[in-house]
């Protein structure tokens, strides 16, 4: 740590060195804290979670019960042990509850003062979050899978709707209507991503084994479809039989750059993909494992060298490598599935929930004193900290990362078989 603090002070280093360098090192400390609880206030399993951008404080979960609750994730007491509180919920009481299992729950972008939630009641709701009622309620034939707003999109206000009925839904907040269906899907949509990277452009994913990757503006049909064949025409003789996954594709996020989108599918498998071309990079994560036939709420770290990503996988968090697909720990702590999992950027933490009604905080180990005057000498030469040795509760490392390891991404990684 001090030998970066020199170099920076001497102007040998780039000012996001350190930055990234700190941040990759408590990514690769996770443990579950003991010191740290979330309220338990759900009845049945959690399906979605969701932490604001704009402080970074209130976090969301919506639950099988169809309970929606806002946690505040401040530590006011500045005690190492406390709790997150839950500051309000929509609870059985309520009459604007939805009727049943909520599916996603997401903040507007821009403001913690409104929030989105889709159940199997076949709504979509828009929430004040100071009275607690819907300001727009919007109504489908079939059950709502997944809904997701643009973090970035500053020319509309469309929200993408996934659900039973194979095609896409576009909705606008504005004139509370739906504008526009996307159609080429040929079972339920499981999942729908907008890039954090351009306004328009959206992912979808379904039971048809098929990701489709879409510029909204287009009236006509998607822009491609991925082939985890990339084109191989022995394989996959036309875009009509391209597929993404050999089973049902339940897990869609990008990176938070925007170049690259991960799915993941009931074939047990996780793919990573060129987000411009759709070509299949082929790095090989090996089996993860995957039972769910609803939406697998999955994430990707964000300001690390290299990046990792975030999957449920049975009762417990598996976190690989991004670009070279190596396990680097399990996170074990829940007593049933995961269903889903969120990133906490501005602190490297990592928040998920379960069929166990639990939401776990997976937090980083403080650096000991002892650890800086160990690694000052050698951190000099180096891009980020080696990864400290952990044991404990929610570690179970297949691998080490040492510092060689830790550079800037390389999709040059092992290659499927």
């Amino acid at each position: 740590m001090l030998g970066f603090l020199s170099s920076r002070q001497a102007g040998l280093d780039d000012p996001l060195r350190l930055r990234r360098a700190e941040a990759t090192r408590r990514v690769l400390s996770l443990q579950l804290n003991p010191d740290r609880d979330v309220d338990r206030i759900h009845g049945n399993g959690i399906n979605s979670i969701d932490i604001d951008v704009v402080e970074g404080r209130y976090m969301l979960s919506g639950g099988a019960d169809g309970v929606i609750v806002v946690y505040d994730l401040e530590n006011f007491s500045r005690k190492p042990q406390y709790t997150c509180k839950a500051i309000c919920s929509v609870g059985r009481s309520n009459r604007h509850v939805h009727k049943f299992s909520v599916e996603t729950v997401q903040w507007y972008p821009y403001d913690t003062g409104m929030f989105v939630s889709s159940s199997f009641d076949k709504t979509m709701k828009i929430w004040d979050t100071e009275t607690l009622k819907p300001a727009e309620v919007f109504e489908f034939e079939t059950n709502v899978y997944s809904h997701h707003l643009s973090p970035v999109a500053q020319k509309h206000s469309l929200i993408a709707v996934g659900s039973k009925n194979p095609k896409i839904q576009l909705c606008d907040m504005k004139s509370g209507s739906k504008i526009h269906v996307l159609q080429g899907h040929r079972a339920e949509v499981l999942s729908v991503r907008w890039s954090p990277r351009y306004d328009y452009i959206l992912a979808s994913a379904s039971a048809d084994s098929k990701v489709k990757v879409w510029d909204v503006r287009r009236a006509a049909s998607s822009l491609f479809t991925l082939d985890q064949h990339n084109g191989d025409k022995s394989k996959a003789s036309s875009e009509a039989a391209n597929t993404a996954h050999n089973g049902r594709v339940n897990g869609l996020c990008f990176t938070g750059d925007g170049l690259y989108l991960l799915t993941t599918g009931t074939d047990d498998r996780m793919r990573l993909w060129h987000s411009a071309s759709g070509e299949n990079t082929l790095v090989n994560y090996g089996k993860v494992c995957n039972e769910s036939r609803k939406r697998l709420q999955l994430c990707v770290s964000r300001g690390c060298s290299p990046e990792f990503v975030f999957v449920p996988c049975g009762s417990s968090v598996a976190m690989y490598a991004l670009h070279t697909g190596e396990l680097v720990t399990t996170l074990r702590g829940h007593y049933n599935n995961v269903d889903c999992c969120e990133f906490h950027p501005d602190y490297q933490e990592l928040y998920s929930g379960g069929k166990d009604c639990n939401i776990l905080a997976w937090v980083p180990v403080p650096r000991r004193p002892d650890e800086e005057d160990e690694t000052d000498g050698t951190e000099k030469a180096s891009d980020s900290p080696t990864a400290s040795r952990r044991e404990g509760v929610g570690f179970d490392s297949r691998s080490k990362f040492c510092r060689s390891d830790i550079s800037e991404p390389s999709v040059s990684g092992r290659m499927e078989q």
